[in-house]
């Protein structure tokens, strides 16, 4: 499988774990997801609040790349989302409408990505203002690593809580091979 389609994948895997996740959440109510659990962003909506701006983040980084992706400029503006522990919804219903609103435009950008854009470096300055740069397939697959790893800690609060998210492999989206 080539990068691209692994990429690509990752895109679906990202948008069907949000769903399985705000799901679960959302059987807690406001008061168990808001409560400080001790996890890295304190709490579990916490938590999908810092997976949301870090991908904002990083989705504005990625649209200054040379191709200039149509998917991403439909992203909100960067200015109001800098923190990586800011809250930018009050409560989980309008949170997860942006978390979905975001993962329609991820798998459209994945689908506008080229091979060869995955071999460019991309320049990009991190919240701190430190300048890097860095391969841009490598950048896109911390990116959805990033994802993933919040969202074991996300599934984690989830299970004390007493619910089952559910099977979370991305075996299980991986398609069978077709017989030619």
């Amino acid at each position: 499988m080539s990068l691209l389609s692994n990429l690509q994948l990752m895109s679906q895997y990202n948008q069907w774990m949000n769903q399985k996740i705000y799901q679960a959440a959302q059987q807690l109510g406001n008061k168990k997801i808001q409560q400080d659990q001790g996890a890295f962003f304190g709490s579990l909506f916490g938590t999908l609040n810092h997976i949301y701006v870090a991908d904002i983040i990083w989705l504005r980084r990625f649209s200054q790349h040379a191709k200039k992706y149509p998917s991403l400029e439909q992203l909100p503006e960067l200015s109001s989302y800098k923190a990586l522990n800011q809250t930018v919804a009050d409560n989980l219903e309008t949170l997860n409408q942006l978390r979905q609103e975001l993962d329609n435009i991820i798998i459209n950008w994945c689908q506008e990505i080229d091979s060869k854009d995955l071999e460019d470096n991309l320049s990009y300055t991190d919240t701190k203002g430190n300048y890097y740069q860095k391969n841009f397939g490598q950048l896109i697959h911390h990116f959805f690593n990033h994802q993933t790893h919040h969202r074991g800690q996300a599934s984690t609060l989830i299970s004390q809580q007493g619910l089952d998210v559910g099977v979370t492999d991305l075996l299980k989206i991986i398609p069978e091979p077709q017989n030619l």
